[in-house]
């Protein structure tokens, strides 16, 4: 689920969204999840919110957008100026029975509806956001505090630090001291870098002047190992007293088993830069998914809600309905952790491919701790790769120069030769491709190698009903259609597809 820019296909099917729709039916086959209240939050939302989540309303009629121009609601007092959700005045189970609905309207023209399955929620749709990434900012001008002894001697910061959450499309900072969503330990280590940054004096970046020293903090807790992460992004190399900085840091939250720097001086909204230290710990953290363990450093990539990535994965393995002898070809692989997870599960071999080589080469350091030996990773275009595959299981030997190109560049000779030459009974295709969706190229080619299965992951149902029907349209069956949500109290909902040769 790693999203990396693709370009687009033209489609007719118009932008769909949570937003502003109005459901008429309960999901198909059973009710959503329920959703607990956060602990220790305020409870769950008021009967004014209920009221408002059930009153009748047209589809389209802007309902949501409108709420979210209320201030606040029970569970969050900056509810619609922060943009971290939109959702989160709508009991849960009313966002479950919404999104489900979008996907039904998306692909009852693609799939007779026993193939549309009720959306897997959460049981506790609270602080499941694993990774916290603070930015922090000048406020007020702060009064001025007499000190003592050497801390005289030191210039005092000018300015209240804040630090939050921005309000949604812009860099206005919102102040937070609490998150509905976010991993409460990882909230309260931000909180606790930002009492440290006043009592030494350091100077939160300011994004106007360029000037400042702290620029974010970015915390990652182990969903199951419990480690933790933290990564300071400063605005220069040197970071005087250091060391003291993280003995007062781990000793105020001992939970911390690693403090990185990551050094960022330019006037960007990329958060990080490319060189760090070890300020302490060993620089990374373990977390297990799915029965396998993975290695996480600040650049790594990690799914934020680790309890609906297994559900997610387990349910996409068990659509692909492994039985020990495929070849599973993993397009738009990222750091491998799917694909992995089939090669665990009984894929008789894995080819993962992602053009991003810094997560191939994550993927492949993961399969090593793992000593998983039957899955493969290569920093490779995937619409480049499966076109040269095609090419090659057909044994065209008319392509031009530049599909001779793509053929050398995209697939080494042992991993094309084993997978064009494996039957069309033993081929599984996973794709997971960006928010954009897939190519014409690449599906085209997929068409070509007639994988007996294609299991479909995406982040965004509509450009994933689009390039569904460009497959149904070539010879493929809807079998299953799941939605997954991965992102409670927002717009976002996952959708695992399942197609056959027809």
């Amino acid at each position: 689920m790693e999203k990396k820019n693709a370009p687009q296909r033209n489609s007719k099917r118009p932008a769909a969204s949570v937003k502003g729709k109005r459901s008429q039916a309960k999901a198909p086959g059973g009710k959503p999840a329920k959703g607990k209240a956060p602990k220790g939050g305020a409870g769950k939302p008021g009967a004014k919110a209920v009221k408002r989540a059930s009153a009748k309303a047209p589809a389209g009629s802007g309902r949501v957008k409108d709420q979210a121009k209320a201030p606040g609601c029970k569970l969050c007092a900056v509810f619609g100026r922060c943009g971290g959700c939109s959702l989160l005045d709508m009991p849960y189970r009313a966002q479950l029975i919404e999104k489900q609905q979008l996907v039904i309207d998306l692909f009852a023209p693609l799939a007779n509806l026993t193939a549309l399955r009720p959306i897997l929620g959460m049981d506790d749709p609270f602080h499941y956001r694993n990774k916290v990434v603070s930015p922090y900012a000048p406020g007020r001008k702060a009064a001025a505090q007499p000190r003592r002894g050497k801390a005289a001697a030191r210039p005092q910061a000018r300015r209240e630090i804040l630090t939050g959450m921005y309000a949604k499309g812009t860099h206005q900072l919102i102040p937070t001291d609490t998150c509905a969503l976010e991993n409460e330990t990882a909230k309260a280590i931000t909180l606790v870098v930002r009492d440290l940054m006043r009592r030494w004096d350091i100077a939160p970046y300011d994004e106007d002047t360029g000037e400042g020293f702290m620029r974010h903090c970015v915390v990652r807790v182990g969903h199951s190992s419990g480690e933790v992460l933290v990564t300071l992004v400063t605005n220069d190399d040197e970071f005087p007293s250091s060391k003291s900085f993280c003995r007062e840091l781990t000793r105020r939250a001992p939970a911390i088993t690693t403090v990185v720097q990551n050094v960022n001086t330019r006037q960007t909204n990329v958060i990080l830069g490319e060189k760090e230290r070890v300020l302490f710990g060993p620089g990374f953290i373990l977390d297990e998914l799915c029965g396998l363990s993975f290695r996480i450093s600040s650049h790594s990539f990690y799914q934020v809600n680790v309890a609906q990535t297994e559900v997610l994965y387990r349910e996409a393995v068990a659509l692909a309905d492994l039985r020990g002898s495929e070849t599973v070809i993993d397009a738009y692989c990222g750091t491998g952790t799917i694909g992995l997870v089939a090669a665990r599960a009984g894929a008789g071999r894995v080819i993962g491919v992602d053009n991003v080589e810094s997560a191939i080469r994550d993927a492949q350091q993961n399969a090593r701790h793992n000593r998983i030996d039957n899955a493969e990773f290569m920093a490779l275009d995937a619409s480049a790769f499966m076109a040269a595959l095609a090419v090659k299981r057909a044994g065209d030997e008319r392509e031009d120069g530049a599909a001779l190109a793509d053929r050398s560049n995209a697939a080494p000779a042992d991993a094309s030769a084993t997978s064009a030459g494996a039957p069309a009974d033993d081929l599984v295709l996973m794709m997971d491709p960006p928010r954009a969706g897939s190519t014409e190229r690449f599906l085209d080619a997929a068409v070509r190698l007639a994988p007996s299965r294609i299991v479909y992951i995406s982040c965004n149902p509509v450009s994933q009903a689009r390039d569904v029907a460009y497959l149904v349209e070539r010879g493929y069956r809807v079998e299953v259609v799941r939605p997954v949500d991965m992102f409670p109290h927002t717009d976002h909902v996952e959708c695992i597809c399942k197609l056959v040769r027809a």
